[in-house]
């Protein structure tokens, strides 16, 4: 048989794994500065512990399976919920605030037609026992630090809360269908639905103006007040206190300049409870991830605490740099080393990986042969090792200058970096 990948999934080659594998370092490392820590959870989650935290919207789009215990099972669509199962389960004793952080594969299934991938990676944090502003301005802040180390040079973090329409909604006492179906619009960016919806008969004039209004309010300090007056003349301006106070934290911070509020985002998942983000990059139309506070998850599992993160998604991150012309240099391999005593050459390698080179043996290569290897590696040398010389070889591929002792630094991280305009 011919093996084939499975449709919605892809292999990573060499090139493209390696410039992946330096921006999620580079993330990671914004993380770890932060304080930060690194968790893993299994792959599969039991299905009922997602559906507890996500609801219904999970069945549609969750890779599902029985174990021969014949227990429901479930791909991790997200990592948020693994987390907070995480730290309601196996932290419940310990004192917070607790700070995860991950680099991770999830899943989510899309019929044929859409032509959607099926896996794909996301980089995050999640905050789990802070409370407030306080603790929403760090989330955005660190999600700012990261964009910027992952080599993007124009991002916009968008921020809004969940808190002000579902007040309005409250605020109608109206059918719950029909605050389903005002959120679900919601969800789907759907205004021309939420404008019909506020032409309910009996609705009040205020909140009619104010559903229609709210979604589409969107800037700085501008836009809140604009919100701050619907809200008042709905009975609920409270609600805008928090996401006021965690903007004020980003201006003195600097980062309003990075920071537009929009009051129509809704994430994709119900379980949020009041801040909600996400992040664009221009020549993406898609956002580059998302998060927000969801106050509400652990206490599904019996460890009530509150809760707030986000995560990128790696693959439109690469997408978002290839258009900004910054997708990372990744460091070449510096040398193919080869000779025709093996001895000889694994020895004279490991003198020079001592010496930090990166060296991939060629053991039994001379010649047209080991040069032809180099080249193909993409190395920035080829070596033959003669006795207890090791030569660099010429492009006619003959023996030219040796490699001085002591060995010098790596060449792709001297001339070869120099050459390449630098390297990450």
């Amino acid at each position: 048989m011919r093996p084939v990948t499975p449709r919605g999934f892809r292999d990573v080659l060499f090139a493209e794994a390696a410039e992946r594998e330096a921006v999620s370092a580079a993330m990671s490392a914004v993380f770890d500065s932060w304080g930060y820590g690194p968790v893993e959870t299994p792959v599969a989650e039991e299905y009922s512990t997602l559906e507890a935290a996500v609801g219904r919207s999970l069945e549609a789009s969750t890779f599902r399976l029985f174990d021969v215990d014949g227990s429901l099972l479930a791909l991790r669509p997200e990592m948020t919920v693994p987390i907070a199962r995480l730290a309601a389960s196996r932290l419940s004793s310990e004192p917070g605030p607790h700070r995860f952080r991950y680099v991770a594969p999830v899943f989510r299934e899309y019929a044929s037609l859409r032509g959607q991938s099926r896996q794909f990676t996301q980089a995050g944090v999640e905050l789990v026992g802070a409370p407030g502003p306080a603790a929403d301005a760090e989330v955005v802040s660190v999600l700012s630090d990261a964009l910027a180390a992952a080599g993007l040079n124009d991002f916009c973090i968008v921020i809004g809360t969940v808190q002000l329409l579902r007040a309005l909604i409250d605020a109608a006492q109206s059918p719950e269908a029909w605050g389903q179906a005002v959120l679900a619009a919601a969800h789907q960016r759907n205004l021309v639905e939420i404008d019909r919806l506020s032409r309910r008969e009996g609705l009040a004039p205020q909140i009619a103006e104010a559903l229609r209004a709210v979604p589409r309010l969107h800037g700085g300090v501008e836009a809140m007040e604009v919100a701050g007056k619907h809200a008042a003349a709905c009975g609920c301006a409270a609600v805008l206190r928090d996401i006021r106070d965690t903007y004020r934290i980003l201006e003195t911070t600097g980062l309003s300049d990075s920071v537009t509020v929009d009051f129509g985002i809704m994430r994709s998942f119900d379980y949020y409870t009041g801040l909600v983000l996400e992040v664009y990059a221009p020549g993406l139309g898609l956002p580059l991830g998302g998060g927000g506070r969801y106050d509400r998850v652990l206490t599904e599992f019996g460890a009530p605490a509150p809760a707030a993160g986000f995560a990128l998604g790696l693959e439109r991150i690469m997408i978002a740099l290839a258009e900004q012309d910054a997708t990372p240099r990744v460091r070449r391999l510096d040398a193919v080393i080869g000779g025709e005593v093996p001895a000889e050459v694994f020895s004279a390698a490991k003198s020079l990986r001592e010496a930090g080179w990166r060296v991939r043996i060629a053991a039994g290569e001379v010649g047209r042969e080991l040069l032809e290897q180099a080249e193909r590696a993409g190395a920035e040398e080829a070596l033959e090792v003669a006795g207890e010389r090791v030569f660099r070889l010429d492009r006619a591929a003959q023996r030219s200058l040796p490699v001085e002792t002591p060995v010098p630094a790596p060449p792709s991280l001297t001339w070869g970096a120099d050459r390449e305009g630098g390297v990450r």
